[in-house]
């Protein structure tokens, strides 16, 4: 059974699917793992402190308000998901340090680029929240699956061996 978007939305008509809004922006176009989900806004101290925990193979999902104003996620940050073992980041913002994302190898997707870092501690933020962005719920545990057609999302294992 193949991991790609279109052969598991085939086989899995019931799975949902988020928007067409994102763009790849990591090392890594492909990439599925098991959510942990976080709430922020316009401040990454969140995204950072879950990014420096060991990853395991999940997929960091956050929601960011959809924010255009900063980034979330930086070089720095695709490197530290990188090293601590994430599969992948999707983020419902901006990311920045375009060519050092492009160069590491995890999975980033995000709306846009944008050169403005956010704010530390200033608003906070929540983990392990059931978040709805994109046309999608996505609760902790969730699977995401993710690729150059789309991002995919199950509350189960949909993929040939699970």
């Amino acid at each position: 059974m193949s991991l790609a978007t279109t052969d598991l939305s085939d086989a899995h008509p019931d799975a949902g699917v988020l928007a067409p809004v994102f763009r790849d922006f990591g090392g890594i176009t492909a990439f599925h793992g098991v959510a942990v989900t976080l709430k922020v806004f316009e401040d990454n101290a969140l995204v950072r402190a879950t990014l420096e925990s060991a990853g395991e193979g999940r997929v960091l999902v956050v929601d960011g308000g959809g924010s255009l104003r900063c980034a979330l996620v930086g070089g720095q940050l695709g490197e530290l998901a990188r090293r601590n073992g994430w599969a992948g980041i999707v983020v419902y913002g901006c990311v920045r340090d375009v060519a050092e994302l492009a160069a590491c190898a995890v999975g980033v997707k995000a709306l846009a680029a944008h050169p403005r870092k956010s704010e530390k501690g200033l608003h906070g933020g929540h983990t392990g929240r059931v978040l709805d962005f994109a046309g999608c719920r996505i609760a902790p545990g969730d699977w995401i699956y993710a690729d150059a057609d789309g991002i995919l999302v199950a509350s189960r294992p949909i993929h040939h061996g699970h």
